[in-house]
């Protein structure tokens, strides 16, 4: 790589890794932890390249990205946040960041992104206008890797009159990814339109569909079990829009291929409707988004008025080990009932213990179907993980990014399974102690709840 690059973050660990990394790569780095100081490189015409945070000590990097435009017309800005919700991902898309990575990063895969920015000198990424009043946030929240490609995909089809197909079990927020859709585009002044098969029983009910919807947004809510004579009239429908041309979306808890296959779908209904397909993973694969999502619901209504209260590090753990069958949907009622019943603050194992025994299905989300091998379910995953880019490959260093995955999880089982002495779970794994010491740091392991490590 040949250029200069402007780093901003106020994380020192950050700063010195991405120098490194960046100068051996043949750049020369100028870093900060101040936007004061970036913006003054950006205003002195330093920098081929901007790496930035969003959330630094004297300002917002998002909020800078409009005046960079301003005075650097052309200088590629790649986003790098720890908050990872869709809300950040849209919001860089909308600021004309050149690119958006969440944190944790994968360093070959920013180094790769970086190659390409100092390539091109230019942003690619459209730019919504807006003075429209929105939310501040939107629960739909995850840092595992399948949400964040999800982010990607609903940043990227935002703005274009593609239809959209989104897929997923019941209670994954494939109703909410819609109207996030439909509310951060440019059609978000007109209405959005969710229709039932009652809405198209009738010879003219298309009709009045379209007239509702006077050109924004028409969603077909579980598409599959509309009719046949009802599917093709939105068949009919999309063929023939008239003057104002509305977008089309449809939810449906079968995969659109299977859907296909099965005869729930018709097959120019499909071919009308597939210009995008979303994925929506279940709770089951993303566990580590459980508890994230479980302190959002908790913080959400401390600021409705309802008495603070966080989980305990083991009342965490059962609620992330729970199979959540209902998903997000049922997540958020049961983590609201055990907030609103809790005797403290800070709630207890046995509280949860008491709420989830109400619950159905109460199986370990990370449990193997009966007869399946380890490799079975790992590879059920991968698949799913490619599956949900599409006709895109996943981002460069992914033989990294699995290990990590599957490291991290591995070391810390090993860990409580062995009361977190260092010297029989080092033994058990078959490594050195030394070897073990250095992963937990390098992975950021949370030993605090364990016993100490010997």
């Amino acid at each position: 790589m040949d250029g200069t690059v402007l780093v901003a973050d106020d994380d020192r660990t950050i700063r010195t890794v991405l120098t490194q990394a960046l100068t051996r790569a043949g750049c020369k780095v100028h870093a900060t932890s101040s936007l004061t100081t970036l913006m003054r490189w950006v205003g002195e015409g330093k920098g081929d390249v901007v790496i930035s945070d969003v959330m630094m000590p004297d300002g917002n990097g998002l909020e800078m990205l409009p005046k960079i435009a301003q005075d650097r017309p052309g200088l590629p800005v790649i986003v790098i946040s720890a908050q990872n919700t869709i809300m950040t991902a849209i919001k860089a898309a909308e600021a004309e960041a050149y690119d958006y990575l969440p944190k944790p990063f994968d360093l070959p895969d920013l180094m790769k992104r970086t190659a390409r920015a100092l390539d091109s000198r230019a942003r690619t990424a459209p730019r919504i206008n807006t003075e429209a009043e929105r939310p501040d946030e939107l629960p739909l929240i995850g840092r595992t890797p399948a949400m964040q490609a999800l982010y990607r995909v609903v940043a990227r089809i935002m703005n274009t009159d593609l239809p959209v197909m989104i897929c997923g079990e019941s209670g994954t927020g494939k109703s909410l990814i819609a109207k996030a859709i439909h509310d951060f585009s440019d059609r978000r002044t007109l209405p959005f339109v969710t229709v039932t098969p009652g809405d198209l029983r009738d010879l003219d009910g298309p009709a009045k569909v379209m007239a509702r919807a006077k050109g924004g947004t028409i969603v077909l809510d579980e598409v599959g079990d509309l009719p046949p004579e009802a599917q093709g009239r939105v068949v009919r429908m999309m063929d023939a829009p008239g003057d104002h041309v509305p977008r089309f979306m449809a939810t449906s808890q079968t995969q659109a291929g299977a859907a296909l296959e099965s005869g729930k779908l018709r097959e120019d209904l499909y071919y009308r409707l597939s210009g995008a397909v979303i994925d929506v993973p279940s709770l089951r694969e993303r566990v580590e988004d459980i508890p994230l999502l479980a302190e959002h619901f908790l913080a959400r209504d401390e600021r409705d008025g309802q008495p603070p209260r966080h989980l305990s590090a083991e009342s965490a753990e059962l609620i992330r080990a729970y199979s959540w069958p209902g998903n997000v949907r049922q997540l958020e009622n049961a983590v609201r009932r055990i907030g609103l019943t809790a005797m403290a603050e800070e709630i207890t194992r046995a509280e949860v213990e008491a709420a989830l025994g109400n619950q159905p299905r109460a199986e370990p989300v990370m449990g193997q179907q009966r007869g399946e091998s380890l490799s079975a379910s790992v590879a059920a995953h991968l698949q799913r993980y490619f599956d949900l880019h599409g006709n895109t490959l996943p981002p460069p260093g992914l033989y990294a990014r699995i290990l990590r995955e599957i490291e991290m999880p591995l070391l810390e089982i090993a860990l409580d399974a062995t009361g977190g002495n260092q010297a029989k779970c080092a033994d058990l794994l078959g490594i050195n102690r030394n070897t073990l010491r250095k992963k937990i740091t390098d992975l950021d392991i949370n030993v605090t709840r364990r016993r100490k490590l010997m």
